[in-house]
């Protein structure tokens, strides 16, 4: 399995907790089978696991399937987040996607959203 560039700089600083890169390599392993055996019906199966991910505060793992619209961080969102919705995620120190955003993350990316975040932003697809 590869680990992206970002993951590896973000491994070796030793910023990203075990348990955020563990919960990315099931979802990346899920998603490469998923799209390597399609289903009997023709169609390939539905990825596990969360499409936005962030370590709160509270220093637990929380995920987001399909957010949309403006999203509350239960936990207090900080440090390592992973978006891979299809969306841009605009992060917001204010409830409510309040003020000036503090950070953007486009889809399919990883970085660290310091100090902390509230709310967040999705971007509507397609």
């Amino acid at each position: 399995m590869r680990i992206m560039r970002d993951t590896r700089i973000l491994l070796r600083t030793g910023a990203v907790p075990a348990l955020l890169l563990a919960a990315a390599a099931v979802a990346a392993a899920a998603t490469a089978t998923a799209t390597a055996a399609p289903a009997a019906g023709g169609t390939a199966p539905a990825a596990a696991g969360p499409d936005f991910q962030y370590v709160g505060q509270d220093d637990r793992v929380h995920g987001l399937t399909a957010p949309k619209g403006c999203v509350a961080a239960e936990g207090g969102g900080s440090r390592p987040v992973t978006n891979h919705t299809r969306g841009t995620a605009t992060f917001y120190r204010e409830p409510g996607c309040a003020g000036a955003p503090v950070e953007r993350l486009g889809p399919g990316t990883v970085t660290q959203v310091r100090p902390y975040f509230a709310s967040v932003r999705f971007s509507v697809t397609g």
